[in-house]
């Protein structure tokens, strides 16, 4: 598998990640349940997917700019 194609599925499967812990993060509020960690939870997911959606956002014109 070419890298373009692993980072994109792993973009996607982060974005998964990310939603089911945000949905943790609102349950634990919801419930009163105050611990720092359930609020970290999302960082982590998020920070990968900062540095793949910019990754995948600069493709294109990486592209452009090698073709000339």
């Amino acid at each position: 598998m070419k890298w373009n194609t692993w980072i994109r599925q792993l973009h996607r499967w982060l974005s998964i990640a990310f939603t089911v812990a945000v949905i943790v993060n609102f349950l634990a509020l919801v419930q009163k349940e105050q611990a720092v960690w359930i609020g970290l939870l999302a960082l982590l997911p998020l920070a990968v997917l900062l540095v793949t959606g910019l990754y995948l956002f600069v493709l294109p014109y990486a592209a452009k700019w090698r073709s000339g």
